[in-house]
């Protein structure tokens, strides 16, 4: 999701649409000339990567601060961690706008996504709430910690596989890690936004963190973003409903956060009731194929 190494007279490949090392038989490879030095095409995407891993360990920093003193600090330790996830998001595009893709990119992106949205928010988690439960509450921030690193290893190991039935039909496998950590971070926005103590509850906090960890590792189809395809008639909505979004961030950024959460969390339902319909369509497709010659059957854009 970042960009390459560059050595002298090394041919680089460009990497597929999306991401990795792996490029179509008809990709022409290009070849840096000898004595040239780095271009921004090359660093931008490695170094907003960079820019994300030091924000989201960053909020470890704000996070010890407000633990041992500075309560102010606790919102400064989330909004490093969101402020990671931002960059997480960028990074990609940016070096697939770019054509700057590499494996070399698509490990340092997995390695940072692992201390900014594993470690990074584990810690944060016991430090606000888990602590109270020195056993049991160190066991919830592992788990999630593990999880999230167990998540973005099976990612990066089917990276070349072609049959991956979720990502095929548009989905994802599983909660992604930014928005794992996004969601594990729920008790908090609320704690902040509303003051009320019940949110900092250990035994609350703990069973939301092991089943935010649940859902990063599981086998759930959840919607990415290709999947999620407005009508065009609603195109300004949308755009408008962006806008407020961000400026709600501004004003109001827990309560915001809280409730892109809710409406993630409702969403589930949803794609896992999608990608059911996308397994009937394939069923029916190979005992079409079974059973005799037929039309070949889209099931990739099914709603």
């Amino acid at each position: 999701m970042s960009g390459p190494e560059f050595d002298d007279e090394r041919p680089i490949d460009p990497g597929p649409a999306w991401l990795g090392p792996k490029a179509s038989e008809d990709d022409i490879p290009v070849t840096r000339r000898f004595g040239g030095g780095l271009t921004v095409r090359a660093v931008l995407p490695n170094a907003i990567t960079a820019a994300a891993l030091c924000s989201g360990l960053t909020g470890i920093r704000f996070a010890i601060s407000a633990a041992y003193g500075h309560p102010d600090d606790w919102q400064k330790a989330l909004l490093a961690i969101v402020f990671a996830g931002v960059l997480d998001g960028i990074d990609g595009r940016i070096a697939r706008l770019l054509k700057a893709q590499s494996r070399f990119g698509a490990e340092l992106d997995s390695l940072a996504d692992s201390l900014s949205f594993g470690m990074a928010p584990a810690l944060v988690l016991f430090l606000w709430s888990l602590q109270e439960l020195p056993r049991f509450g160190w066991f919830a921030s592992l788990a999630f910690a593990i999880c999230c690193a167990l998540r973005l290893a099976r990612f990066n190991a089917r990276i070349d596989e072609d049959d991956q039935p979720h990502k095929s039909a548009g989905f994802l496998t599983g909660v992604p890690a930014p928005v794992g950590a996004g969601l594990a971070f729920l008790p908090m926005y609320l704690w902040i936004a509303t003051g009320e103590p019940v949110f900092r509850n250990p035994w609350l906090v703990a069973a939301w963190v092991a089943a935010m960890a649940f859902l990063m590792i599981s086998n759930i189809a959840t919607m990415s973003w290709k999947s999620i395809r407005p009508r065009r008639s609603i195109r300004l909505e949308a755009i408008a409903l962006v806008g407020l979004v961000f400026a709600a961030l501004l004003v109001e950024p827990f309560w915001t956060l809280t409730g892109i959460c809710v409406v993630y969390l409702a969403l589930m339902p949803l794609g896992i009731a999608k990608y059911a319909k996308v397994r009937r369509l394939r069923a029916g497709a190979i005992e079409a194929q079974a059973s005799g010659p037929a039309e070949p059957l889209d099931v990739t854009s099914a709603p």
